[in-house]
């Protein structure tokens, strides 16, 4: 018997998941995306797999570039996490004009210079699955790791902090 698409949704959306900003540089612009399906897969070498929308924009970037920096989002994050999900976004450093950022070295991608940490990557392979792609990533660089605020997770479709209360606007 074929699952339901929507009570897969609605199962899913019960699992909290860690937020991240993954951005690329290109020669034209800056791209980014919220991304909440992120994992680490190997220690020796440093490895994690992010799953993206297969005919999106940041995938396709992604392929052509090679090169990404991911951001862990801090609960204050939520409303850069909003801008980056929305459809038909600007520019990343449009959406983070009051955001402080700075580039990570190997790839030249935006990191938040207040994530819990950030990670410069280079693609190793893209790989699909269904509508997605999960990029496996080799980590280069940890440029930046400031664990002591609280997470911004998703779940049940709403940003909370990693107390699983909702984040309030500042």
């Amino acid at each position: 018997m074929p699952v339901d698409p929507a009570a897969f949704a609605e199962a899913l959306r019960q699992y909290a998941a860690g937020v991240c900003l993954l951005t690329v540089r290109d020669d034209i612009d800056d791209v980014g995306t919220t991304v909440s399906s992120v994992m680490s897969v190997s220690a020796r070498p440093p490895l994690v797999a992010v799953g993206l929308t297969a005919d999106g924009y940041p995938a396709e970037v992604l392929g052509e570039v090679g090169r990404c920096a991911l951001t862990v989002l801090a609960a204050e994050h939520a409303i850069v996490a909003s801008r980056f999900s929305s459809a038909g976004r600007p520019s990343a450093r449009h959406l983070l004009e009051s955001v402080p950022w700075s580039r990570a070295a190997g790839s030249g991608a935006i990191v938040l210079d207040g994530g819990l940490a950030a990670l410069d990557c280079r693609l190793d392979r893209l790989v699909t699955a269904g509508d997605h792609v999960v990029a496996l990533l080799e980590v280069d660089a940890v440029p930046v790791l400031t664990a002591d605020a609280d997470p911004l997770l998703r779940l049940r479709g709403r940003w909370t902090d990693g107390a699983g209360g909702p984040v309030r606007r500042p």
